[in-house]
């Protein structure tokens, strides 16, 4: 969040909701793309893209340094994606769980 905002708790909050609210409405990955696109600077999408991809890598039992080399991923910021998907809110690990359910059910 940015230093200087002026929303309290609740109301940052409530902006959250309402953001998580319109990213649950979407009914396909073309949408979820678009909204993305729309929401995020290239380098904010990129940077979620690459987030993904660590999952994906860690998934696999790849070493920190082998993740970092073909992603060009920091370190810290794949020690920190692997902390998320054992100890954090539990995000990760419900799309896994959907996806590995779901695997070769793409929509467009």
């Amino acid at each position: 969040m940015k230093p200087n905002r002026q929303d309290s708790d609740d109301q940052q909050a409530r902006d959250e909701e309402a953001l998580f609210r319109a990213i649950v409405s979407l009914q396909n990955t073309g949408e979820c793309g678009n909204f993305l696109r729309d929401l995020c600077t290239p380098a904010e999408l990129q940077a979620l893209v690459d987030r993904w991809h660590v999952v994906e890598l860690l998934q696999q039992g790849l070493p920190y340094r082998r993740i970092h080399d073909l992603t060009g991923v920091s370190v810290t910021t794949i020690g920190r994606v692997a902390r998320f998907l054992t100890d954090g809110f539990g995000g990760y690990r419900a799309a896994l769980d959907r996806i590995g359910a779901n695997s070769g059910q793409h929509s467009h």
